[in-house]
């Protein structure tokens, strides 16, 4: 089932600390990958909880395999993302703050496929024309910086 939905049975819609990792995959056009999510519409990267066990790394390749069908080679450290502006209340209730460390992949390979469970479209967007992204002010940072990241290159 998973670590967080068998906290969940326990402990109901409380917020809870969910430790996770995000990946910015970024194509040699230097477009962006994002999935329009199922469960609340926005379009957003690769990310997701961290299981017992695993490192941070280890719970972004396997988020990026399970939502894209790539496979990442060589992860970059981008940032990381914790505190007050994490908060997060899923569309069915549950409440979280967010321990995350996002990482950048330019090196992926595989076939983009769709996870249907969480995602029902996913492509790449430049990033000065990114579609609705969730209207939380951590995700409008995130963004920021991967823009500004890009534009120094």
């Amino acid at each position: 089932m998973g670590y967080i939905l068998d906290l969940r049975k326990e402990l109901g819609s409380r917020p809870l600390i969910m430790a996770g990792a995000g990946v910015i995959i970024i194509n040699d056009k230097n477009e962006i990958l994002l999935g329009k999510r199922t469960d609340n519409g926005y379009w957003d990267y690769p990310a997701g909880s961290m299981e017992i066990g695993e490192s941070f790394e280890e719970c972004a390749r396997r988020e990026v395999f399970e939502e894209t069908g790539l496979t990442c080679g060589k992860l970059e450290y981008f940032m990381e993302l914790s505190g007050e502006d994490t908060f997060y209340e899923y569309p069915n209730g549950d409440q979280v703050y967010l321990a995350v460390i996002i990482y950048i992949c330019r090196d992926f390979s595989g076939e983009l496929k769709v996870q249907e469970e969480e995602v029902y479209e996913q492509r790449f967007f430049p990033i000065d024309r990114l579609p609705k992204i969730p209207p939380l002010k951590i995700k409008t940072s995130i963004f920021e910086n991967i823009k500004g990241f890009l534009n120094k290159e």
